[in-house]
């Protein structure tokens, strides 16, 4: 089976590497990405660890455009052989599949353009609308139709879109349509300082209900097959200071798979940043009242979403501060999180300087109803503070921080665990090529899981060769270590990484969006390539 993989990683990579980049007077350009595993029993996760039936999984990606001038056209081929273990996109009845993802033309002009296909975009903050592919998650959105935009100079710019949503490997029942305008008020006024603009945005989902569904949605108060979004914004910025603010709303709605009532929603979206030389001062505010919106009222799982609601805190890197992150409550949630950062520079040697960062976050749940005790609870908490130094050419260490009160319950119970976490990261650099890394960190806490430690060494020769060896054992209750070692191996524009581990069960997240991997232990072959 190892060589198995390691023949097709082979073919492929030399496949893209040789591929043709001019094709007549326009451009080819492409790229191919494989995420395979080989699972194996491991007794070590008890009943957690059994591999599965087929004990293979691998999710791939073909990507090919073609660009001549103004006009551009491209599609992408998924294959699931079948689809790793912890992607929803296995639970569907066609685990094993190959099939066309996207595809679409497109005619860009100065002022316009046009696009038939399969669309990806986003309005405003994404509270009513955004279509977007997440591998790492293991869902695409994106519209099936047709769109278009239109700039009126630099002062109006509006844009529309109608299609079908996919859902996985297939396509909601549902339609989609909505438009998004932007005026551009500094420029009107022929401010060069003040940049201020307002925009707006309406977006519809038409979908039949089935009256022989099991479910009485006319019992559930959703009469109309058409859901309505709308949404205002302001932006804001003059010398350094900034300020965006976003309102949405929508109609009644069932906001999840396992709603029962359907009901209105809102959010509130605020962002005040101001930047000054060395200083970086970011505060965000948000507020989800029942702002879940799903693409089908048919579908389930985190890719059955036609809005992005992702967790606006800090999102690590670190194992341990990254153990367990916030889940969005988007039912009902309240709060935010302020960011400072400060930057001491040394003029004398650009190799010298100070880093330091600052973060709070904090979120309730919005509704007295969301608790058992009738009021509001404490979701998530998290105060951090890192420090990274520059010692010279060579040396480079962080130092991080993180005090964590997270609730199990997402509020429904008054119960909420703390964690305290510390990292130490050291980079070492013996010349331009060759460089060594070092993490320690350390988790204490009385409850949930107990104490945990981890740790993480990488040696790496640029621009070439990368080797790493990671651990992350809990010291307290289960006693369990999760190892992981491997290498990877990058030329021109192909990349190739081998590992061994085992994984502990628990969140992923990509960019604050998150989905449920269980545990697991095998050998995983990555691969991308471009051309």
């Amino acid at each position: 089976m190892k060589r198995i993989i390691l023949s097709i990683a082979a073919v492929a990579a030399t496949f893209t590497a040789q591929a043709q980049i001019r094709l007549g007077e326009g451009q080819l350009s492409g790229s191919f990405e494989t995420n395979s595993i080989y699972y194996v029993d491991d007794s070590g996760l008890g009943d957690a660890g059994k591999a599965p039936d087929d004990k293979f999984g691998s999710n791939n990606y073909l990507k090919v455009d073609y660009t001549y001038g103004r006009f551009s056209a491209g599609l992408q081929a998924d294959a699931y052989l079948p689809a790793l273990q912890g992607y929803e996109i296995g639970q569907q009845p066609d685990a094993r599949k190959f099939y066309l993802s996207s595809k679409y033309i497109r005619w860009q002009d100065n002022n316009f353009s046009v696009l038939v296909g399969d669309i990806f975009d986003q309005f405003g903050n994404g509270l009513v609308f955004r279509s977007y592919e997440d591998r790492q998650l293991g869902f695409n959105n994106s519209l099936e139709g047709i769109s278009g935009s239109y700039r009126f100079g630099n002062y109006v710019s509006i844009k529309g879109m109608y299609g079908r949503p996919r859902l996985y490997t297939d396509y909601a029942s549902s339609w989609v349509r909505g438009a998004d305008l932007s005026i551009s008020l500094g420029d009107i006024i022929g401010s060069s300082e003040l940049q201020l603009s307002l925009e707006g945005s309406y977006v519809n989902r038409h979908e039949s209900l089935d009256k022989d569904d099991m479910r009485d949605f006319a019992a559930m108060g959703l009469t109309s097959p058409n859901l309505n979004l709308y949404s205002g914004r302001l932006n804001f910025d003059w010398k350094g200071l900034s300020l965006r603010g976003e309102y949405a709303a929508k109609n009644k709605d069932l906001s999840s798979a396992t709603s029962e009532e359907a009901v209105r929603g809102s959010a509130v979206l605020a962002e005040l940043g101001y930047n000054r030389n060395s200083l970086s001062i970011g505060g965000t505010f948000r507020m989800l009242d029942h702002m879940g919106t799903m693409l089908s009222l048919y579908g389930t799982g985190t890719g059955n979403a036609l809005n992005y609601l992702p967790a606006l805190t800090r999102q690590y890197t670190y194992m341990l501060a990254n153990l367990n992150p916030y889940q969005v409550n988007p039912e009902g949630e309240i709060g935010g999180q302020v960011d400072i950062y400060y930057s001491i520079r040394n003029k004398q040697d650009r190799h010298r300087y100070w880093n330091l960062h600052a973060n709070y976050s904090t979120y309730y749940t919005l509704h007295d109803s969301q608790s058992i005790t009738g009021k509001r609870e404490l979701l998530w908490q998290d105060i951090n503070v890192d420090v990274e130094r520059q010692w010279n050419r060579r040396l480079k260490t962080t130092l991080l921080f993180s005090f964590q009160e997270w609730n199990p319950y997402h509020g429904y119970r008054h119960r909420t665990y703390v964690s305290n976490i510390f990292v130490a990261d050291v980079t070492y650099k013996f010349n331009r090529t060759t460089a060594l890394r070092v993490e320690a960190q350390y988790l204490l806490s009385d409850e949930y899981e107990g104490d945990w430690v981890a740790g993480l060494v990488e040696f790496s020769v640029a621009p070439h060769w990368s080797v790493f060896f990671s651990d992350m054992y809990n010291i307290d209750k289960t006693k369990t270590n999760y190892y992981s070692g491997g290498f990877s191996y990058t030329h021109s524009r192909t990349r190739i990484q081998l590992s061994y581990g085992r994984n502990r069960a628990g969140y992923v997240c990509s960019g604050g969006v998150c989905r449920y991997s269980p545990a697991y232990t095998g050998l995983n072959l990555a691969l991308t390539s471009s051309f």
